[in-house]
């Protein structure tokens, strides 16, 4: 179906036109889009430990674009000069759900690739500078207007000695100004440069793609970690060598069948290692296990609570015949055919409705599931409030209103 967030077309469309080959702008994306956060909310948020920030100096600063790292001070306005300067925040979807709500708005891409949601605030004339993005990324825009200026082709010298990766030479062949609900969707490696042109909230949605260097590097750590460290090269055939510096044909012929035998991939073994690689948990994620019974979580979804996953959590699910591996947070469930119609319910969206559920509760195992995954806080149980009260929290069927890293420093 046509999407309004899409400029109209479909997803399918989308795909085939836009993604990953040429970038898209689409007015009204979302129309009456409201922030889902205020600039000192992001300020708030900018000043807590743990929570990725930086300040961006394109004056002012000590430096050409200096970059300040967070925590950033809770007074940091009042010491700000009135334009020229940037606070982006990193992972906003991972402390606050109305932003997490976006990010639902895209469930036409696999959910293992959204990377975050990095939100800038930005004083008139700030900006991080022409830079390249080695993400796919959708840039929202929320309150004031930025002007977006793009170029496919140019040249990938940077500027030395500054914070920030910014491009020597940056000539724009397209550019456009964005008003609330306004998007641009940019492909890797286009080129582009935002400048505010008054206070203004920029939403960049990105979407990893894990560097292939990354992904052998980490089968080959696990590969390396299941071999048995026990097990020695073993030569009892060894016949008199005539050259004593020469490795011989049949000791090169041992040597790689033990690192082809050690190498070899079973496709459970990759599955499994894909799923917990691509889920890994956030380093904000939680530390430490609650115990959740089976029982009471039964009782609850029956009368009308419902399962809300963690804000930054990372869930996937990979179908293996008749049964399916859940993953979440970096650990794999393997369920059975008669639990593997609860996967895609569990990772389609961030707040499960208990009636979703109901129907599946008297297959056995799935309570016992429920409750690990609850335990390992992936998903919070959500009573529902008497009559009455506050629906805040309520299930809703679509979002509110609402490596290096985006902004230049990728």
């Amino acid at each position: 179906m046509p999407l309004p967030l899409l400029g109209g077309l479909s997803p399918g469309a989308f795909l085939r036109r836009h993604w990953q080959k040429r970038p898209l702008l689409v007015r009204g994306a979302i129309p009456g889009f409201r922030d889902p956060i205020t600039p000192a909310g992001l300020l708030d948020l900018a000043a807590r430990p743990g929570v990725e920030s930086r300040l961006v100096l394109g004056r002012g600063g000590r430096r050409p674009w200096q970059v300040v790292p967070g925590p950033l001070p809770r007074a940091l306005r009042r010491r700000l000069a009135p334009s020229h300067w940037t606070v982006l925040v990193q992972g906003v979807d991972a402390h606050v759900p109305a932003v997490a709500d976006i990010v639902e708005r895209f469930d036409f891409l696999p959910r293992w690739r959204v990377d975050d949601v990095m939100i800038s605030l930005a004083a008139p004339q700030g900006s991080v500078g022409p830079h390249v993005d080695s993400y796919d990324v959708f840039l929202l825009q929320g309150r004031g207007r930025r002007r977006w200026r793009i170029a496919r082709r140019f040249e990938e010298a940077c500027r030395t000695g500054l914070d920030l990766r910014i491009l020597r030479r940056f000539r724009a062949e397209d550019e456009w100004v964005l008003g609330p609900g306004d998007m641009l969707y940019l492909p890797p490696g286009v080129a582009h440069h935002g400048i505010a042109l008054e206070e203004c909230l920029t939403y960049s949605i990105g979407f990893r793609a894990p560097a292939e260097a990354d992904l052998v590097a980490a089968f080959l750590h696990r590969l390396v970690g299941a071999a048995d460290r026990q097990r020695l090269y073993r030569d009892p055939d060894l016949a008199a060598a005539r050259e004593p510096g020469e490795i011989s044909p049949a000791a090169l012929a041992r040597l790689r069948a033990i690192v082809v035998r050690g190498a070899t991939v079973r496709t459970d073994e990759f599955v499994r290692f894909a799923g917990e690689h691509l889920t890994e948990a956030r380093a904000d994620g939680p530390k430490r296990p609650r115990r959740v019974e089976a029982v009471v979580l039964g009782r609850a979804l029956r009368t009308g609570a419902w399962l809300e996953r963690r804000l930054g959590a990372r869930v996937a699910f990979v179908r293996r015949g008749r049964g399916a591996v859940l993953f979440a947070d970096g650990r794999a469930w393997p369920l059975p055919a008669p639990l593997a119609a609860a996967a895609p319910v569990l990772t389609r969206r961030r707040r499960v409705r208990g009636q979703a559920l109901v129907p599946l509760l008297r297959r056995a195992g799935l309570l016992d599931l429920l409750a690990a995954l609850v335990s390992a806080r992936v998903f919070r149980l959500v009573r529902p409030r008497a009559a009455g009260g506050s629906s805040r929290g309520r299930p809703r069927n679509r979002a509110g209103a609402g490596s290096p890293r985006r902004a230049g420093s990728r």
